[in-house]
């Protein structure tokens, strides 16, 4: 008599669940990425090309009237060289200083500001809007 099992377990390995857990995973974490709001105060920013990298920065957002925040506290200008002096002490020397200036701002408070970081040899850079 020839008796054999009828469940017969297979070695083989079926992907497919592994490929809808990630497929689902991307979404959500896509999804997600769309609701993180950046804390920053709102400026219109010019349109240009590239890519930055954002490791240890300090924000300085210029508004169309020609206030100051310094990430998002309100500073006046006579206060920023020393704010920023603050944030860029001997321990955060590897910070970046990101200047976001509404489109709109007056292209004399840029400068101002770059102005600033180049006499202390804070490295900058200037935010714009992807295209």
């Amino acid at each position: 008599m020839n008796i054999r099992s009828r469940n017969k377990i297979s070695a083989d390995f079926n992907m497919s669940s592994m490929t809808d857990i990630v497929f689902l995973l991307l979404i959500f974490f896509m999804l997600a990425s769309t609701l993180v709001t950046v804390n920053a105060i709102d400026v219109i920013l010019p349109k240009a090309g590239g890519k930055t990298e954002n490791k240890g920065v300090v924000a300085v957002s210029i508004t169309n009237e020609g206030t100051y925040y310094v990430d998002a506290d309100k500073i006046e200008f006579n206060q920023l060289e020393n704010t920023l002096l603050s944030k860029f002490s001997s321990e955060n020397k590897g910070k970046t200083l990101v200047i976001r200036g509404d489109q709109e701002s007056a292209y004399k408070n840029i400068m101002q500001v770059i102005d600033i970081a180049n006499r202390n040899k804070i490295k900058m850079i200037l935010a714009v809007k992807g295209q």
